[in-house]
């Protein structure tokens, strides 16, 4: 039976999606990771080994290593921790790449990323482009989905290009403001969707006036969005009087919502045996008194302890609740 457990139990996390640090980097992120490293290889290297003395022959050397085979060398053996197999694989499939680019063609395509992933293996597409034909996103390459949202596959040969758009936004472009937000600046290139007030469900302003309706909770009073009494399920107006309905645990007495006492209910709240009911605003607890202990269907006397009397009107301290 175990042996059968823990089959099922295997199989279970072998369909589990695999957590986002464990999953394997595209093409296109193994190869932006190598020419990130390769940049940083540039950095560390530049200017290795020098500093002081004669300026003029350190120029002169300087020249000859910036281009040089030796530091190529240095940044290539840097790439790739001995135990980063792909890493290594990717480095030993594409090392003649790196070497032309270092030596032939880095004046001429100065973006390595662009040359290397782009257009040599074509594993990733330029920023604002995507799919395996490397098209613009929607809104354009420059800024797009408006720059409210994020392109699907920006920037690999992935996706379809359509927008996710960022809160506030809606709309196949993410020029549209949702509920709770209004157009604070819109025109040819650019929209700006701002925050509601917290009474409005949807608005044309910053403020409480500006609401074209009001949130669940609120009401409109005087043209503004006023909140509800926090014993109110809806409301006319404010106050425990302008209650449509009451929240649960209250009801209405002289036209407004009041807390029901039901710990004097005729029928009992509290049903073990020596248990003490207490009413709380909107509900109420059931708690055994000093010298009792509970059990499931009785409060009964601690062994060795005895019954204290207390007033079942007044609530225990937090610490007993």
């Amino acid at each position: 039976m175990r042996s059968l457990l823990w089959a099922a139990l295997g199989l279970l996390l072998l369909l589990l999606p695999a957590p986002e640090a464990t999953r394997k980097p595209t093409p296109c992120k193994r190869c932006q990771g190598l020419v990130d490293k390769f940049n940083q290889g540039m950095v560390d290297t530049a200017k290795k080994n020098f500093g002081g003395g004669n300026t003029a022959w350190e120029e002169k050397t300087l020249s000859k290593y910036e281009f040089s085979e030796i530091r190529l060398v240095e940044i290539v053996e840097s790439l790739c921790e001995s135990s980063d197999f792909e890493c290594n694989q990717m480095v030993e499939e594409h090392e003649e790449h790196l070497e032309a680019w270092w030596l032939q063609l880095k004046n001429e395509y100065p973006d390595l990323f662009e040359w290397f992933c782009v257009k040599t293996l074509k594993v990733c597409c330029s920023p604002g482009t995507y799919g395996p034909d490397c098209l613009a996103c929607q809104g354009g390459s420059k800024r797009p989905c408006s720059g409210n949202g994020q392109c699907s596959g920006d920037g690999s040969r992935q996706g379809d290009g359509s927008c996710r758009c960022h809160m506030g936004y809606q709309g196949p472009l993410c020029i549209d403001c949702m509920d709770g937000y209004f157009s604070s600046l819109r025109n040819e290139t650019h929209s700006i969707c701002t925050a509601c007030d917290e009474s409005c469900k949807t608005c044309s302003g910053p403020t409480s006036r500006d609401c074209g309706e009001c949130e669940v909770g609120w009401v409109l009073v005087e043209d503004a969005c006023m909140e509800c009494d926090s014993t109110c399920v809806g409301c006319i107006g404010k106050g425990p009087e302008k209650c449509k309905e009451c929240i649960p645990g209250y009801t209405k007495e002289s036209g407004q919502c009041t807390d029901i006492d039901e710990c004097s209910l005729a029928e009992k709240v509290c049903t073990r045996e020596n248990e003490n009911c207490y009413n709380t605003p909107g509900s109420y607890v059931c708690v055994c008194p000093d010298g009792f202990e509970e059990t499931d269907d009785a409060c009964v006397p601690t062994a060795g302890g005895e019954a204290v009397e207390e007033n079942p009107t007044q609530p225990p301290s937090r610490e007993d609740l």
